[in-house]
C-alpha cells in the first residue's frame, strides 16, 4: 500500500519532523503536540511504501503510526549521535587546553 505523506519541520525544534497523510494534512495531530512542535513548515511531500527506505525512520513504524494515530513525530537525534560524526578536527579544537 503506498500513501501520499507531507513532512513538515518544527519552528521549534531543529531537526524535529512530523509526518502526516497529505489528504489529513494536520488535522489528526492532538493540539498539545502541535503546541509542543510551534509552526509546522512544509518541508516536502513524498511516496511512502514499504519498500521505500528513511534515512533516520524505519518504515514500517512511520506507516504503522499513520495508519493508527494518523502521524509520525520523528525526533531530533540525540547529542551523541551528532558528535560521532564530527570530524576529528573539530573534536579536538574543543578538547580542554
Amino acid at each position: 500500500m503506498k500513501h501520499i505523506c507531507s513532512i513538515y519541520r518544527s519552528s521549534k525544534k531543529n531537526e524535529m519532523y512530523l509526518y502526516v497523510l497529505k489528504s489529513d494534512a494536520l488535522e489528526r495531530v492532538p493540539d498539545a503536540l502541535m503546541a509542543a512542535f510551534g509552526k509546522a513548515i512544509h518541508a516536502f511531500d513524498l511516496v511512502l511504501t514499504p519498500e521505500r527506505k528513511l534515512s533516520r525512520e524505519d518504515i514500517a513504524v512511520v506507516l504503522e503510526n499513520l495508519e493508527k494515530q494518523g502521524y509520525h513525530l520523528q525526533m531530533p537525534p540525540a547529542e551523541e549521535e551528532y558528535i560521532e560524526h564530527l570530524p576529528e578536527e573539530l573534536l579536538r579544537r574543543n578538547d580542554p587546553v
